[in-house]
């Protein structure tokens, strides 16, 4: 039998027995006859007050059954309503007509508790991110006619099976195992075995809790830059990276991404940077250990100064100021042709000239411009700018009205009509009436304005 059991004060106890009989005294064993068990209390002796159980009496002490088969050599007996002064050792005694003996050597000790042992929650194998695990939670079951209920509290779903098994002494207890996915948020994370018992009309209960450690690559890397403000040259930067892992992280790598290039700078977790003008531009770290690695979000080192600014301006900045460039080249070179198609001395002048009349001619229309140059000049307090628009045409009449000549004069009027706008400025300078002059002279000369 087992050396001791844990009873539930107020429960039932069952204690596995089995005997066997020496060599000797064999022949004078029959178990064909009646054999009776009998239980001992803190003696082997036989005495009144130590035979607290008789399976050949209806009457004893404490209530109870001998369930096995004594012809079989199996003693396994069961007491019920269990209380605080069956705290003892006991012995097992054979009693038959021809052979009585008890083991001297052999007893249980029976230890009755008010509250039930905890649960035992066992994991089987590695517990690694991703992958299956089962963890074994079992219960004593001193009284297996009224095992416990075994409960989980996990931080995720699972499926359990539960079961009454048998101890290798013989005792009672109830496995349950339960099956999940691992995950690394499961890590650090407690799991909660219940065993509920039955005693009478109440429950006795008991819980062991654990916590998971699962093993997993590096998860959640951050980079970080302090002081997070532009740096100037010359100063110190502290870059630093974090993760988390299980086993944790053996290895720190930074890396600087700059025109489109990455370049590993440094192999630590605490970066310590004296800024230059080339070091801006985004930097990233990774965490490794032997199951993977993690990779961090990139961060951005802004250098004070335009050197460093333009350096770590993102591409979309470099295409707008290309394009603002180019549009600005392209207005300077209009403006150039624009001024260069006008008037040789930058200036639009404007002669308001009368409309000649059909019948005249171009010797007419200039003594009219003559009449018109020699009125007199008017006070100086009277002289102010003046801008006139004005067109001219020239023509020469045809005698005949067909359809041919007039489109012959038509033609001879587009051939020879030219639009001109010239701009009067009278100044109180003493070349005025000379630069008219040269005006009419032009048009004396040439017929043409």
């Amino acid at each position: 039998m087992p050396t001791e059991l844990v009873v539930l004060n107020g429960s039932c106890v069952q204690i596995p027995c089995a005997f066997n009989i020496p060599e000797e005294h064999l022949n004078t064993f029959n178990r064909s006859k009646n054999v009776f068990g009998v239980w001992l209390k803190q003696s082997h002796k036989v005495t009144s007050d130590n035979v607290i159980y008789n399976s050949s009496k209806e009457v004893n002490i404490y209530q109870g059954n001998i369930t096995g088969n004594m012809s079989q050599k199996n003693c396994t007996t069961v007491f019920f309503n269990v209380n605080s002064s069956y705290t003892n050792k006991y012995y097992f005694r054979i009693e038959s007509e021809r052979y009585s003996a008890t083991d001297t050597e052999m007893y249980v000790n029976i230890n009755v508790l008010e509250s039930p042992q905890e649960p035992d929650i066992e994991v089987l194998g590695e517990i690694r991110e991703g992958t299956p695990v089962s963890l074994n939670c079992s219960a004593v079951a001193p009284c297996p006619e009224h095992p416990p209920k075994l409960t989980w509290t996990l931080p995720t779903e699972f499926t359990h099976e539960d079961r009454l098994q048998e101890n290798p002494d013989q005792t009672k207890s109830v496995l349950s195992t339960v099956t999940f996915i691992a995950s690394y948020l499961h890590n650090n994370k407690n799991i909660t075995c219940t065993a509920v018992y039955p005693v009478g009309t109440y429950n006795k209960t008991s819980e062991q809790t654990r916590t998971l450690h699962v093993l997993f690559s590096p998860k959640d890397t951050s980079a970080s830059i302090s002081p997070a403000d532009p740096a100037s040259v010359g100063s110190c930067v502290n870059l630093t990276c974090t993760s988390t892992a299980n086993p944790p992280v053996t290895n720190f790598t930074w890396f600087r991404i700059s025109g489109g290039n990455t370049t590993q700078v440094a192999s630590r977790q605490n970066y310590t940077l004296n800024v230059t003008v080339g070091d801006g531009g985004q930097y990233y770290c990774e965490a490794r250990n032997d199951l993977g690695f993690g990779k961090s979000q990139e961060v951005m080192l802004s250098i004070e100064g335009s050197a460093g600014k333009m350096q770590d301006m993102p591409i979309i900045w470099w295409i707008i100021g290309g394009s603002m460039v180019l549009v600005l080249l392209f207005l300077i070179v209009y403006l150039g042709w624009w001024r260069k198609s006008r008037a040789p001395d930058g200036l639009e002048r404007t002669v308001n000239l009368p409309e000649p009349l059909p019948h005249e001619e171009p010797n007419q229309l200039f003594a009219k411009l003559a009449t018109t140059r020699e009125k007199p000049a008017e006070p100086e307090e009277n002289l102010h700018e003046e801008i006139h628009y004005g067109e001219i045409y020239f023509s020469k009449q045809q005698p005949q009205k067909t359809q041919t000549a007039a489109q012959d004069r038509e033609r001879d009027q587009w051939e020879e009509c030219e639009y001109s706008e010239v701009k009067m400025t009278r100044r109180k300078t003493p070349d005025q009436d000379g630069q008219v002059n040269d005006l009419y002279a032009q048009v004396n000369k040439s017929g043409v304005l």
